[in-house]
């Protein structure tokens, strides 16, 4: 969420915050692993988050940059603690390569969503297309009985796209990706994980020559 300063006039990123029925305050988190391409892992990972009581909001599968590598990006709400609990049990599983945790201030984030709405109903309210233009979403199909609007954007902006649909009862169907991220970091964390593996496997294999 993005709020700008009264004073400065200058956004300013507000990290999503949310206080559980034991009082405890939780952060929405964001974990991208990197993995091996194995069957299984999913379930490992996934089961990590049962175990500790944890509910996944979102849950992305995709290939990464590098052949042969997989990227998982999985958002939940909770406290510093469970998530660097949560990393660490993960990186011990034998397959995972790398496991990093975010708040939303640390990585440019997005969501695509689909919303079908009933013909009739859309045409019959005018405000209803300009409301999508402003949150600058598209039609994608249109038939006589139903038409399509993709928007892709932040999670907040997703949201109040569809309440605001929602207000004039023609919303049929509404559907959401998973969060896909990237840090704003500067660097790479996996690849220089990699090249350090490397350095050290060249100097291990070097070692043992001598």
């Amino acid at each position: 969420m993005i709020k700008e300063n009264k004073k400065t006039g200058h956004a300013k990123q507000v990290l999503p915050h949310r206080e559980d029925l034991g009082g405890s305050m939780k952060t929405l988190y964001t974990l991208i692993v990197h993995s091996e391409n194995i069957a299984g892992l999913l379930n490992q990972v996934t089961a990590v988050f049962t175990r500790r009581q944890i509910n996944i909001e979102s849950l992305n599968v995709s290939a990464s940059s590098i052949k042969g590598i997989h990227k998982y990006t999985i958002t939940a709400w909770c406290t510093e603690d469970e998530i660097k609990k949560v990393v660490k049990q993960i990186e011990r599983k034998i397959d995972v390569l790398q496991a990093n945790y975010f708040t939303d201030d640390e990585i440019y984030q997005h969501e695509i969503a689909l919303y079908k709405l009933a013909t009739p109903g859309f045409q019959a309210n005018p405000v209803a297309s300009k409301i999508i233009r402003r949150h600058a979403a598209r039609v994608v199909e249109v038939n006589p009985t139903f038409c399509i609007v993709e928007k892709n954007g932040m999670s907040e902006e997703i949201t109040s796209l569809y309440e605001e649909l929602q207000q004039f009862g023609i919303v049929l169907q509404f559907v959401r990706s998973g969060r896909v991220a990237i840090s704003t970091s500067c660097f790479e964390r996996l690849n220089e994980y990699l090249n350090f593996r490397e350095e050290k496997y060249n100097k291990e294999k070097e070692y043992a020559r001598q």
